[in-house]
Protein backbone atom coordinates (compact mmCIF):
# COMPACT_ATOMS: atom_id res chain seq x y z
CA UNK A 1 0.00 0.00 0.00
CA UNK A 2 2.68 2.23 0.51
CA UNK A 3 2.97 5.19 3.04
CA UNK A 4 1.82 7.80 0.88
CA UNK A 5 -0.89 5.72 -1.23
CA UNK A 6 0.74 7.09 -4.81
CA UNK A 7 0.97 3.24 -5.69
CA UNK A 8 -2.56 2.02 -4.57
CA UNK A 9 -5.36 4.72 -4.35
CA UNK A 10 -7.71 2.57 -3.16
CA UNK A 11 -8.60 1.94 0.95
CA UNK A 12 -8.50 -2.02 1.53
CA UNK A 13 -11.84 -1.96 2.77
CA UNK A 14 -13.02 -0.88 -0.89
CA UNK A 15 -11.48 -3.62 -2.46
CA UNK A 16 -15.18 -5.40 -2.94
CA UNK A 17 -15.69 -2.23 -5.25
CA UNK A 18 -12.70 -2.27 -7.26
CA UNK A 19 -12.43 -6.30 -7.78
CA UNK A 20 -16.88 -5.35 -8.53
CA UNK A 21 -15.92 -2.36 -11.32
CA UNK A 22 -12.93 -3.84 -12.81
CA UNK A 23 -15.01 -7.49 -13.32
CA UNK A 24 -18.35 -5.86 -15.00
CA UNK A 25 -16.45 -3.05 -16.83
CA UNK A 26 -15.90 -5.38 -20.17
CA UNK A 27 -12.58 -3.26 -20.58
CA UNK A 28 -10.45 -4.19 -23.46
CA UNK A 29 -6.46 -3.43 -23.05
CA UNK A 30 -4.95 0.04 -25.04
CA UNK A 31 -1.38 0.15 -25.74
CA UNK A 32 -0.05 2.11 -23.09
CA UNK A 33 -2.84 4.20 -22.41
CA UNK A 34 -3.91 5.34 -18.81
CA UNK A 35 -7.66 4.01 -19.13
CA UNK A 36 -8.13 0.31 -20.54
CA UNK A 37 -11.00 0.87 -22.98
CA UNK A 38 -14.49 0.16 -22.24
CA UNK A 39 -16.97 -1.87 -24.68
CA UNK A 40 -20.11 -0.71 -25.10
CA UNK A 41 -21.57 -4.50 -25.02
CA UNK A 42 -24.54 -4.03 -22.47
CA UNK A 43 -27.96 -1.99 -22.21
CA UNK A 44 -28.47 1.14 -19.87
CA UNK A 45 -29.95 -1.50 -17.39
CA UNK A 46 -26.48 -2.62 -16.29
CA UNK A 47 -25.20 1.20 -15.93
CA UNK A 48 -25.71 1.17 -12.64
CA UNK A 49 -24.31 -0.91 -9.50
CA UNK A 50 -27.59 -0.14 -8.08
CA UNK A 51 -29.17 -2.85 -10.24
CA UNK A 52 -30.63 -5.86 -8.87
CA UNK A 53 -29.29 -9.46 -8.34
CA UNK A 54 -32.58 -10.83 -9.02
CA UNK A 55 -32.93 -8.60 -12.57
CA UNK A 56 -29.43 -10.33 -13.50
CA UNK A 57 -30.32 -13.83 -13.70
CA UNK A 58 -29.81 -16.71 -10.48
CA UNK A 59 -25.72 -16.06 -11.20
CA UNK A 60 -26.11 -12.51 -9.77
CA UNK A 61 -23.35 -10.52 -10.85
CA UNK A 62 -21.01 -12.74 -12.79
CA UNK A 63 -24.14 -13.07 -15.06
CA UNK A 64 -22.76 -10.17 -16.92
CA UNK A 65 -19.37 -10.42 -16.90
CA UNK A 66 -17.66 -8.47 -19.77
CA UNK A 67 -20.41 -6.06 -19.96
CA UNK A 68 -19.73 -2.33 -19.89
CA UNK A 69 -21.52 -0.05 -17.19
CA UNK A 70 -21.29 2.73 -19.33
CA UNK A 71 -19.04 5.31 -19.99
CA UNK A 72 -19.26 6.56 -16.31
CA UNK A 73 -18.91 3.03 -14.85
CA UNK A 74 -15.61 1.87 -16.54
CA UNK A 75 -12.99 0.33 -14.35
CA UNK A 76 -9.79 3.28 -15.32
CA UNK A 77 -6.72 0.77 -15.59
CA UNK A 78 -3.17 2.41 -15.22
CA UNK A 79 -0.29 0.31 -16.72
CA UNK A 80 3.03 0.53 -14.48
CA UNK A 81 6.09 -0.98 -15.63
CA UNK A 82 8.64 -2.11 -13.65
CA UNK A 83 12.38 -2.07 -13.68
CA UNK A 84 14.49 -5.56 -14.21
CA UNK A 85 17.82 -5.86 -11.87
CA UNK A 86 20.89 -8.05 -12.20
CA UNK A 87 23.68 -8.48 -9.55
CA UNK A 88 26.70 -9.55 -11.43
CA UNK A 89 30.78 -10.75 -9.90
CA UNK A 90 33.35 -9.30 -11.46
CA UNK A 91 33.95 -12.19 -14.04
CA UNK A 92 29.94 -11.60 -15.39
CA UNK A 93 28.56 -14.62 -13.10
CA UNK A 94 24.65 -13.51 -12.21
CA UNK A 95 24.31 -13.73 -8.64
CA UNK A 96 21.02 -12.13 -8.05
CA UNK A 97 18.78 -14.17 -5.31
CA UNK A 98 16.46 -16.89 -7.05
CA UNK A 99 13.13 -14.85 -5.38
CA UNK A 100 10.93 -13.18 -7.85
CA UNK A 101 13.17 -14.36 -10.71
CA UNK A 102 12.09 -12.89 -14.07
CA UNK A 103 10.61 -14.69 -16.89
CA UNK A 104 13.59 -15.07 -18.86
CA UNK A 105 15.76 -15.93 -16.03
CA UNK A 106 18.04 -13.16 -15.75
CA UNK A 107 17.44 -10.55 -13.01
CA UNK A 108 14.53 -9.62 -10.86
CA UNK A 109 11.45 -7.59 -10.97
CA UNK A 110 11.37 -4.10 -9.27
CA UNK A 111 8.27 -1.85 -9.33
CA UNK A 112 9.56 0.91 -7.27
CA UNK A 113 13.86 1.18 -7.41
CA UNK A 114 16.93 -0.61 -6.67
CA UNK A 115 18.90 0.97 -4.10
CA UNK A 116 22.73 0.59 -3.50
CA UNK A 117 24.06 2.91 -0.60
CA UNK A 118 27.06 2.32 1.48
CA UNK A 119 24.99 1.32 5.11
CA UNK A 120 27.16 1.60 7.86
CA UNK A 121 30.19 2.28 6.09
CA UNK A 122 31.63 5.67 7.35
CA UNK A 123 33.44 6.63 3.90
CA UNK A 124 31.31 7.94 0.76
CA UNK A 125 30.89 4.96 -1.93
CA UNK A 126 33.08 5.43 -5.41
CA UNK A 127 30.69 3.85 -8.30
CA UNK A 128 31.49 3.65 -12.00
CA UNK A 129 27.93 4.32 -14.04
CA UNK A 130 27.23 2.97 -17.82
CA UNK A 131 24.35 4.49 -19.74
CA UNK A 132 23.55 2.78 -22.49
CA UNK A 133 27.04 0.99 -22.55
CA UNK A 134 28.89 3.95 -22.08
CA UNK A 135 31.01 5.34 -19.74
CA UNK A 136 28.79 8.31 -17.71
CA UNK A 137 30.70 9.28 -14.67
CA UNK A 138 32.71 8.43 -11.08
CA UNK A 139 30.07 8.64 -8.56
CA UNK A 140 31.16 9.20 -4.97
CA UNK A 141 28.17 9.63 -3.54
CA UNK A 142 26.27 8.20 0.01
CA UNK A 143 24.06 5.88 -2.70
CA UNK A 144 22.31 5.87 -6.30
CA UNK A 145 18.34 5.16 -7.22
CA UNK A 146 17.44 3.63 -10.25
CA UNK A 147 13.68 4.03 -10.13
CA UNK A 148 10.68 3.87 -12.56
CA UNK A 149 8.41 6.47 -12.38
CA UNK A 150 6.21 4.75 -10.23
CA UNK A 151 9.29 4.69 -8.03
CA UNK A 152 9.55 8.58 -8.70
CA UNK A 153 7.12 9.50 -5.59
CA UNK A 154 9.50 7.13 -3.32
CA UNK A 155 12.79 7.39 -2.32
CA UNK A 156 14.25 9.38 -5.28
CA UNK A 157 11.69 11.95 -4.38
CA UNK A 158 13.24 12.82 -0.89
CA UNK A 159 16.69 12.34 -3.04
CA UNK A 160 15.94 15.45 -5.37
CA UNK A 161 14.69 13.24 -8.16
CA UNK A 162 11.86 14.36 -10.80
CA UNK A 163 8.28 13.73 -9.88
CA UNK A 164 7.17 11.57 -13.55
CA UNK A 165 3.79 10.25 -14.15
CA UNK A 166 3.53 6.60 -14.89
CA UNK A 167 2.20 7.13 -18.27
CA UNK A 168 6.38 8.66 -18.77
CA UNK A 169 8.43 5.53 -20.77
CA UNK A 170 11.44 6.58 -18.64
CA UNK A 171 13.84 5.09 -16.10
CA UNK A 172 14.85 7.75 -13.23
CA UNK A 173 18.86 7.58 -12.02
CA UNK A 174 19.10 9.92 -8.69
CA UNK A 175 21.88 10.35 -6.87
CA UNK A 176 21.80 10.65 -3.06
CA UNK A 177 24.49 13.07 -1.46
CA UNK A 178 26.92 12.97 -4.55
CA UNK A 179 29.74 14.60 -3.49
CA UNK A 180 30.34 16.54 -7.07
CA UNK A 181 27.51 19.46 -7.15
CA UNK A 182 27.43 18.96 -11.07
CA UNK A 183 25.59 15.53 -10.19
CA UNK A 184 22.36 15.59 -10.52
CA UNK A 185 18.93 13.84 -10.61
CA UNK A 186 18.49 12.18 -14.61
CA UNK A 187 15.73 11.13 -16.65
CA UNK A 188 16.73 8.60 -19.01
CA UNK A 189 14.47 6.72 -22.19
CA UNK A 190 13.04 3.85 -21.03
CA UNK A 191 14.79 1.43 -22.75
CA UNK A 192 18.38 2.55 -21.42
CA UNK A 193 20.26 -0.34 -20.11
CA UNK A 194 22.10 1.22 -17.13
CA UNK A 195 25.22 -0.40 -14.86
CA UNK A 196 26.41 0.62 -11.83
CA UNK A 197 30.24 -0.89 -10.61
CA UNK A 198 31.57 -0.62 -7.70
CA UNK A 199 34.95 0.52 -8.18
CA UNK A 200 38.50 -0.43 -6.74
CA UNK A 201 38.72 3.23 -5.32
CA UNK A 202 36.21 2.43 -2.83
CA UNK A 203 37.51 2.41 0.89
CA UNK A 204 34.56 1.05 2.44
CA UNK A 205 34.08 -3.36 2.06
CA UNK A 206 30.81 -3.13 0.41
CA UNK A 207 27.31 -1.36 -0.62
CA UNK A 208 23.76 -2.59 0.66
CA UNK A 209 21.77 -3.31 -2.06
CA UNK A 210 17.70 -3.24 -1.67
CA UNK A 211 15.20 -3.73 -4.11
CA UNK A 212 12.00 -2.37 -3.36
CA UNK A 213 13.02 -1.18 0.29
CA UNK A 214 13.69 -4.54 0.97
CA UNK A 215 17.40 -5.72 1.91
CA UNK A 216 18.71 -8.50 -0.36
CA UNK A 217 21.12 -9.54 2.14
CA UNK A 218 23.84 -9.73 -0.35
CA UNK A 219 26.55 -6.66 -0.82
CA UNK A 220 28.07 -5.62 -3.41
CA UNK A 221 31.62 -5.83 -3.12
CA UNK A 222 34.21 -4.03 -5.37
CA UNK A 223 34.28 -4.77 -9.41
CA UNK A 224 30.67 -6.66 -8.62
CA UNK A 225 27.62 -4.42 -11.09
CA UNK A 226 24.18 -4.14 -10.75
CA UNK A 227 22.53 -3.99 -14.57
CA UNK A 228 19.10 -2.66 -15.01
CA UNK A 229 17.01 -2.85 -18.02
CA UNK A 230 13.79 -1.61 -18.42
CA UNK A 231 10.53 -4.30 -18.65
CA UNK A 232 9.07 -4.24 -22.17
CA UNK A 233 5.47 -3.93 -21.61
CA UNK A 234 3.82 -5.50 -25.21
CA UNK A 235 -0.42 -5.73 -25.82
CA UNK A 236 -1.22 -8.42 -28.25
CA UNK A 237 -4.97 -9.58 -29.24
CA UNK A 238 -6.58 -9.56 -25.92
CA UNK A 239 -3.59 -10.16 -23.87
CA UNK A 240 -0.84 -8.13 -22.22
CA UNK A 241 2.54 -8.70 -21.88
CA UNK A 242 4.10 -7.31 -19.06
CA UNK A 243 3.50 -4.43 -16.63
CA UNK A 244 1.50 -4.14 -13.91
CA UNK A 245 -2.15 -3.43 -13.87
CA UNK A 246 -3.05 -0.48 -11.36
CA UNK A 247 -7.10 0.13 -10.32
CA UNK A 248 -7.57 3.78 -10.44
CA UNK A 249 -10.66 5.62 -8.35
CA UNK A 250 -12.47 7.71 -11.29
CA UNK A 251 -13.33 11.16 -11.12
CA UNK A 252 -16.52 11.99 -9.74
CA UNK A 253 -18.26 15.70 -10.62
CA UNK A 254 -15.04 17.03 -12.18
CA UNK A 255 -13.61 16.53 -9.15
CA UNK A 256 -10.04 17.08 -9.13
CA UNK A 257 -8.60 14.96 -6.35
CA UNK A 258 -8.63 11.85 -7.47
CA UNK A 259 -6.41 10.23 -9.75
CA UNK A 260 -2.12 10.51 -10.02
CA UNK A 261 -2.66 14.19 -10.31
CA UNK A 262 -4.72 14.33 -6.86
CA UNK A 263 -2.35 12.81 -4.80
CA UNK A 264 0.06 15.64 -5.94
CA UNK A 265 -2.49 18.01 -4.65
CA UNK A 266 -3.48 15.40 -1.75
CA UNK A 267 -0.54 13.35 -0.68
CA UNK A 268 2.07 15.91 -1.10
CA UNK A 269 0.12 19.12 -0.70
CA UNK A 270 0.72 20.69 -3.84
CA UNK A 271 -1.01 24.20 -3.98
CA UNK A 272 -1.93 24.45 -0.32
CA UNK A 273 -1.52 28.16 0.76
CA UNK A 274 1.92 29.11 2.78
CA UNK A 275 1.27 29.15 6.30
CA UNK A 276 -1.57 26.25 6.30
Amino acid sequence: MGTLGFLSEWKFSEFKRAFREVYMSGAGAGDRTPVLETHPLASEKTDGLETSESSLGPTGWSSVRGQSMGATRGAPILMRNRLKVGLFTADGQETTPVRGKTDNGQGVYVMNELLIHRGKEPHLAVVDIFVGGRFLTEAVVDGIIISTPTGSTAYSLSSGGSIVHPLVPSVLLTPICARSLSFRPLVLPFSTPITMRLSEKNRGRELEVSLDGVNLGQGMAVGMEARVWNEEMRHGENEWQGGVPSVMRRSMGGEAHEGWVGGLNGLLKFNYPFGE
